[in-house]
């Protein structure tokens, strides 16, 4: 395990036990234990916790991390607004992670540190759009940090979607489509086709669709599943309904009589997942970054140093090494969003025998398993590569 000690007292940011934080400025980045000060890079429930005195964020965000966190002390700043802290310039960049999500510029005697948070670099029209932001150090997730990783265009995987549910819907069976229920979900229904039938949705989803239509974020006509009455179930028959992971397995989903499920979720990728998961389709669509997203980032940053926070750790900071740059790892509390909560947990297995056989031909180093354990409902996993307890 590379070593998660401060290469430099000079160091801008530097890992304590309550999470990320910069000295200088006397604030901490997406802290997992109470703080003063804390600089919020998006409202998913292992960057945003309760217990802190003052937050900032990006203002697109507020409306959902003021619906998981309600009465909070927020200060909110249009993404690129400069604020000083203590002498030290903070700003925040979109990430194009889900709503609001922000990169953190962290700038003092010309200095520049970048901590991104978790991001992707596809077009997702429910976010704005990572934005590549110049720096000396670039701090990093990992989370699909292996060559294995490598994403469709999300419109193919929404052709896909669109073609499942029509069949279902031409047999009379409901579509019933697991996903996170903040960011994943969002994506989801402002990329299918709403002209093949009714949408409904659980009402875990319903606040943060409420948070996304007040930020403009256009979304198709959404019913709650819970509206209709019993012994109305054959208004299902054409639907889709979208729903958390924690629903699987319930009693919930028998409401819709005949139906045919699926999980959206970069795991999706990986053999086995979708049989572990004990859905009838796979769907393969993350709001992280895949391998060369990831590589592509990096390099955008012009950074000469890389802080790997969660994920594929040690694949990753080999793979810096490899290119020449210095890299190291921070042990952190963050995880993989509980996007796909014990898909994660299962999936390890697989990923390093496909990791192993490609590493050679894709230029990458065979990782170690990863191991990690989930939570349903906004929990959040762990992972062997950076032996915390948290949770795409």
């Amino acid at each position: 395990m590379p070593s998660t000690e401060p290469l430099s007292t000079e160091d801008l940011i530097v890992a304590r036990p309550q999470g990320l934080y910069c000295a200088a400025g006397d604030f901490y980045i997406d802290p997992w234990q109470p703080v003063e000060r804390a600089v919020i890079t998006h409202a998913h429930s292992d960057h945003a916790r309760l217990g802190h005195t003052h937050y900032l964020a990006a203002q697109p965000g507020a409306g959902v991390l003021l619906s998981r966190l309600p009465e909070i002390d927020l200060q909110t700043a249009a993404y690129g607004e400069r604020l000083v802290i203590n002498g030290v310039t903070v700003s925040l960049h979109p990430a194009g992670h889900v709503l609001g999500s922000a990169q953190v510029r962290v700038e003092q005697r010309g200095r520049v540190w970048v901590a991104s948070g978790d991001y992707k670099l596809d077009t997702d029209p429910t976010c704005a759009p990572f934005e590549p932001v110049r720096c000396d150090t670039f701090i990093t997730e990992s989370t699909f940090g292996l060559p294995i990783y490598r994403w469709e265009a999300p419109q193919t995987v929404f052709d896909s979607i669109d073609s499942w549910w029509r069949h279902n819907a031409s047999e009379g069976r409901a579509s019933v489509l697991f996903c996170y229920s903040f960011g994943k979900a969002q994506h989801l229904l402002a990329g299918i086709d709403p002209a093949i039938g009714p949408i409904f949705c659980h009402g875990a989803l319903e606040p943060i669709n409420r948070a996304y239509l007040a930020e403009g974020v256009a979304l198709p006509p959404v019913r709650l599943a819970s509206e209709i009455a019993a012994k109305d179930k054959a208004v299902f028959k054409q639907a889709l309904i979208v729903a958390p992971p924690s629903a699987q397995g319930s009693a919930w989903p028998k409401r819709f009589g005949d139906y045919s499920d699926a999980f959206a979720s970069g795991w999706m990728r990986l053999r086995g997942a979708r049989r572990r998961r004990g859905v009838d389709r796979g769907f393969v669509l993350s709001d992280h970054a895949d391998w060369p997203g990831l590589q592509s980032a990096i390099r955008a940053t012009g950074a000469e140093r890389v802080i790997v926070t969660h994920g594929q750790v040690e694949p990753m900071v080999r793979w810096l090494r490899e290119q020449g740059l210095e890299a190291g790892a921070f042990t952190t509390q963050y995880g993989d969003d509980a996007m796909e909560d014990a898909a994660s947990a299962e999936a390890g297995a697989d990923a390093s025998a496909d990791a192993s056989a490609k590493s050679s031909a894709e230029g990458a180093a065979p990782a170690a398993s990863e191991a990690s354990t989930s939570t349903a409902n906004d929990a959040t996993s762990n992972t062997a590569n950076n032996a915390t307890s948290s949770a795409s």
